[in-house]
């Protein structure tokens, strides 16, 4: 007989925090396309595939290490894990993620107002509003809420994306086909883009700390890590391989998957998938803002007091509204262009480095004792 409460703690431990990953990386990650066509598809069909598989690969090895190390230390926080991994040199991760959140925030405001321009030709300003309001909305509701919103809306990304590919296959696949046949691109720094992708996408590390509380063993920690690369990485393929079906001009598409959407002339489908790729950027915000709350959180309870929810929702408020003025200011294609790619260098020194060298040291020298206790005492909770 299927027990529905160890179902639920499966899901919990093992697919849960790379849901919320996926939902966290999507917005600023490959909802547009645009950062797939920045970082892999200038490299050529093949080499860009190849890239995102290095991508996928990192995501899941630093993930795997990470969440095992917040498990260990008991850091759900990004303040607590980075204090845990870097002492007083945390800091510097706090400098680097508010600069990334900030830029991350910029690229959704600018792409949700063209999104609303594009969809209902309304001015740009609605959409960032529509945007703000949603986000700041689920940054006051706090953590419980935000799980689920999370969650859902990445299961059904994750329908919506594989749809989306297969009625463009079914559409141009011969043009995707012509594309992987096409001359191939002679670069040979794919790996690396690959690696930067996935150093500023694990910006959403701090993101989803709040979701390991829920990992009690070693071997759910490892699990979740590993599975959440898979999870991340997926429906960013299945953007990629769309988007080959307009290759190589959608490279300079400001939108790559509007111009898609566009190509395949149901305006119904083009109405429903903006909305569901305008819910990915509330969740991607949404996640950002609520790392930056629930470090606050941190804070006030080690002074034995509770953040208040109007204070969650200042915070969300005043980090939006600066991000909308950096998106005023450059715009979607230079955010991405110039500011992902200086980041990525200082995520890897600050974070990645740390976390494979310090980070996975000090796992190997843990005991596993508390490990196995924990998992046993879990074990028996679901009988």
């Amino acid at each position: 007989m299927i027990n529905s409460g160890r179902i639920r703690n499966l899901l919990q431990c093992y697919f849960l925090p790379g849901l919320v990953f996926q939902s966290v990386i999507v917005g600023g990650g490959y909802g547009t396309g645009r950062e797939i066509a920045e970082f892999f598809l200038v490299h050529g069909p093949v080499n860009g595939l190849l890239g995102m598989l290095v991508a996928g690969l990192c995501w899941s090895v630093v993930l795997a290490i990470a969440f095992e190390f917040s498990r260990l230390t008991h850091s759900h926080d990004y303040r607590r894990f980075f204090k845990q991994l870097l002492g007083p040199g945390w800091v510097l991760f706090e400098l680097i993620y508010l600069l990334i959140a900030l830029l991350v925030l910029a690229v959704l405001g600018s792409a949700a107002a063209k999104m609303v321009t594009d969809l209902f030709a309304w001015p740009g300003i609605w959409g960032t509003l529509i945007l703000l309001a949603c986000i700041g909305l689920l940054a006051y509701l706090g953590t419980r809420v935000i799980e689920r919103a999370l969650t859902f809306w990445s299961v059904l990304l994750y329908l919506v994306y594989a749809g989306f590919l297969l009625w463009v296959v079914h559409d141009f696949g011969g043009d995707i086909a012509a594309s992987f046949n096409s001359e191939p691109n002679t670069s040979t720094i794919w790996y690396w883009d690959g690696v930067r992708y996935a150093a500023y996408n694990l910006n959403a590390l701090a993101a989803v700390l709040f979701v390991t509380r829920h990992l009690h063993s070693r071997q759910q920690a490892l699990g979740a890590g590993a599975l959440a690369g898979v999870i991340g990485i997926v429906p960013g393929i299945f953007v990629f391989i769309a988007m080959l079906a307009q290759y190589p001009h959608i490279i300079s598409a400001p939108v790559p998957v509007t111009a898609l959407l566009q190509g395949l002339g149901a305006i119904w489908f083009f109405v429903v998938f903006q909305l569901i790729l305008f819910g990915t950027f509330v969740e991607t915000g949404a996640g950002i803002i609520h790392a930056i709350n629930e470090r606050v959180a941190g804070a006030f309870q080690e002074r034995h007091k509770t953040l208040p929810k109007t204070y969650r929702l200042a915070i969300a408020l005043g980090c939006l509204s600066l991000a909308m003025l950096l998106a005023e200011q450059f715009g979607l294609i230079t955010l991405i262009a110039k500011g992902y790619g200086m980041l990525s260098y200082a995520y890897l020194a600050v974070v990645i480095l740390p976390l494979l060298t310090f980070g996975l040291v000090r796992i190997l020298r843990s005991p596993k004792t508390r490990a196995k206790d924990q998992k046993t005492q879990t074990s028996r909770s679901w009988v």
